[in-house]
């Protein structure tokens, strides 16, 4: 950056429409591919995410986007938003009343991410908000937390990737940390200890027990029945927020080409489905070998490696079991009898070496006893972060 440029007095402009929504992802783009071991995604799937016409989100949240310029060069962005669903969840579940959101934050140096913060703290406020929690980019289901441990690797999917500078420029900015979500990494080339096989076989003596794979055959019926699971079994989590029946569609419309029937779990005690594990192959690995470009060729690789992701790690993004088994032996084995099946399934039809847990919330004792039990080692943490607004009302209405 030249010295006039780094002089020149820093804008924050509001952006909104196709062609603003473009250049706020772009400019996310841009920043993504200086950072080493970043994946660039497809850009017509994130123009979709920030797409209030395309994103089911939006029913039920608002948001308004965010440039920051130095002189005539494009430096930052930050998205603020609101959730309503979000303001009805209990305040002990971590958002509620009052709580808004910033997210898909990127800055050229710490003035920069000061003077984004300030404008999505202060739209915040104009729209009633008493708090500020980020990054969420933008439901908490799609990429929750800022990266702080894990940078000397690439995520696998569906997995934010940030400098670890922007901790600190949030952190000075006057944020605590409000919780941390981490994702553990483990061997799969191997079975799992004798103590996970131990259950694994009591459970599969159990003829009240059944694990069987998801059905694409009737893949709308088995995407309620997931999701039924995971709004139950969530429903008491640190930032939970439920699924909206538009979301379920969309999400199995989303999931479908990547979900191989194998790897893919539901359990059922006496016929009744009571817990799931879904399983994606890491798509970031074929997106890293055609650099996030489908045309002209790359849909090519991208279609043969989703009929057989041969090498590719496997990830767990989510599990549940529905909350009147929690903290019940049953629930364990339940969850170790899913993830061995899908373990063995893996390393027999693709080869796969390398598996990914989360990502799981700090204080969630279950799933990291579940975690340390098979052998896995925290690989990535995230930290999302908090701000109280409301003794900054009479400073910002100063400005």
């Amino acid at each position: 950056m030249t010295a006039s440029l780094s002089s020149a007095p820093i804008t924050v402009q509001p952006v909104s429409g196709k062609k603003g929504r473009a250049a706020f992802v772009d400019l996310g783009r841009a920043f993504a591919a200086r950072l080493e071991h970043s994946v660039p995604q497809i850009r017509s799937e994130q123009l979709e995410l920030v797409d209030p016409a395309k994103n089911p989100f939006f029913g039920h949240a608002r948001a308004q986007f965010f440039l920051a310029y130095r002189g005539a060069a494009a430096v930052g962005r930050i998205c603020a938003h609101i959730d309503e669903l979000a303001l009805e969840t209990p305040v002990e579940q971590g958002f509620g009343p009052g709580t808004g959101f910033f997210g898909y934050f990127d800055a050229e140096d710490e003035m920069v991410a000061r003077a984004l913060l300030d404008a999505a703290e202060e739209w915040l406020q104009a729209n009633g908000m008493t708090r500020a929690l980020g990054p969420v980019s933008m439901s908490i289901w799609e990429e929750p937390g800022l990266l702080v441990e894990g940078q000397d690797h690439a995520p696998m999917i569906m997995m934010g990737h940030h400098p670890a500078h922007y901790a600190g420029w949030i952190e000075n900015a006057g944020y605590e940390r409000a919780q941390t979500l981490a994702t553990y990494d483990l061997d799969i080339s191997h079975d799992f200890p004798p103590l996970v096989q131990r259950i694994v076989k009591s459970g599969e003596r159990n003829q009240r027990i059944s694990v069987r794979r998801v059905q694409k055959s009737r893949w709308d019926e088995e995407v309620k029945v997931v999701l039924s699971i995971l709004n139950d079994a969530w429903s008491e989590n640190w930032g939970f927020v439920p699924f909206t029946p538009a979301e379920v569609a969309y999400a199995g419309k989303k999931l479908k080409p990547i979900i191989h029937e194998e790897l893919n779990m539901i359990a059922e005690v006496d016929g009744r489905p009571v817990a799931f594990m879904l399983t994606f192959p890491d798509v970031n690995y074929v997106l890293s070998r055609i650099n996030g470009k489908l045309f002209p060729f790359g849909w090519i690789s991208m279609l043969r490696w989703l009929r057989k992701p041969v090498g590719s790690g496997m990830r767990v993004p989510l599990m549940g079991v529905l909350k009147e088994m929690h903290n019940t032996r049953l629930a364990s084995q339940l969850a170790f009898m899913m993830i061995s099946t899908i373990r063995k399934e893996a390393t027999r039809l693709y080869n796969s070496k390398r598996g990914e847990i989360g990502w799981i919330l700090a204080d969630n004792q279950g799933m990291l006893a579940i975690a340390d039990t098979i052998g896995s080692q925290k690989n990535r943490e995230y930290a999302i972060f908090e701000k109280s607004l409301q003794a900054q009302t009479g400073a910002n209405s100063d400005r």
